[in-house]
């Protein structure tokens, strides 16, 4: 009887521990009874009933990352490259994960790939090497709204690297050098152009100047030779009404001024460079002492008018 009682002692702790099971933090595990999905044990400590229910299967809920191995791909232009890539995905619902498709990383991991070709093949080279994040947002939603069904969510696909072949990376190196010796050469044609264009307009602002400066100066001399003939007009006109007073002195003025304008134009000739003349001082020293009388008296009448 009590090796009876024993066994049955035995026999329930063994059930107990069979029962009860521990889920760790961030994984989930589908419950099966007699090989039917019934419910699904969270993290923590769950139970379930012996001989009956079974763990069916075991999933990790966090973020995960799959490599996707390098493949060959043709592009649209018939260039052959290698790329590979990453995906990063999450199980959102773990009965779909582990029902609705079997060997989920597989899965993913051919979608993925069959994907890359589909998407780098109906790109030339070109593009394909200047727009990756164009390739990854549609590997992206292609890929996502595939695996939506399995209870995963696509969070992220990367290409990691595209490799072309030796001759094709040779040929766009030879192709970046000209384009870089083109775009120098019309950058150095560009900074000629603006020199012209500057010294160009640098010439016609200074002739602008100077026709400027020009104008100005003959408008002065214009000027001074005006009020030299109103200075002259006003002498003669004040000799005039001295000679018709019947003054001497304006006689004397204009004899001396026409005499000592000949000296001054027989002294200046560059042929002359001796002059010998008689000449009478006496005449000239009267005559500019008519002169000073002319003065004075034009002097005088300006103050009694005043």
């Amino acid at each position: 009887m009590e090796v009876v009682i024993l066994v049955l002692v035995v026999f329930v702790i063994v059930l107990i521990v069979l029962g009860v099971k521990r889920v760790p933090q961030g994984n989930e595990y589908t419950v099966e009874r007699f090989g039917r999905y019934t419910r699904t044990l969270r993290p923590g400590l769950g139970f379930i009933v012996p001989l009956v229910d079974r763990i069916g299967a075991r999933l990790n809920m966090m973020e995960q990352v799959l490599d996707v191995p390098s493949q060959e791909v043709i592009t649209r232009d018939n260039a052959m490259v290698t790329a590979d890539g990453v995906v990063f995905f999450q199980i959102l619902d773990a009965p779909k994960a582990a029902y609705e498709v079997n060997d989920l990383f597989r899965a993913i991991l051919n979608l993925t790939m069959t994907n890359i070709r589909t998407v780098m093949g109906s790109m030339d080279l070109d593009e394909l090497l200047s727009n990756r994040d164009k390739i990854n947002a549609q590997l992206l939603t292609v890929v996502d709204d595939a695996t939506t069904p399995w209870g995963v969510k696509v969070t992220r696909i990367e290409i990691k690297d595209i490799s072309p072949p030796r001759d094709l990376v040779d040929a766009m190196a030879r192709q970046m050098k000209a384009e870089r010796l083109k775009r120098a050469q019309i950058l150095e044609a560009e900074g000629l152009r603006q020199s012209e264009i500057l010294k160009a307009e640098g010439e016609k602002q200074s002739a602008i100047l100077t026709a400027e400066g020009q104008k100005e100066a003959a408008f002065r001399e214009a000027e001074a030779r005006e009020r030299l003939a109103e200075a002259e007009a006003k002498a003669t006109q004040m000799v005039s009404e001295a000679i018709a007073k019947g003054d001497i002195n304006a006689i004397n003025y204009f004899v001396a001024q026409r005499y000592t304008e000949a000296l001054q134009q027989i002294g200046s000739a560059e042929s002359n460079k001796v002059i010998m003349m008689p000449l009478e001082a006496s005449s000239l020293i009267g005559s500019l002492a008519g002169i000073g009388e002319l003065a004075k008296d034009a002097l005088a009448k300006g103050g009694d008018k005043a």
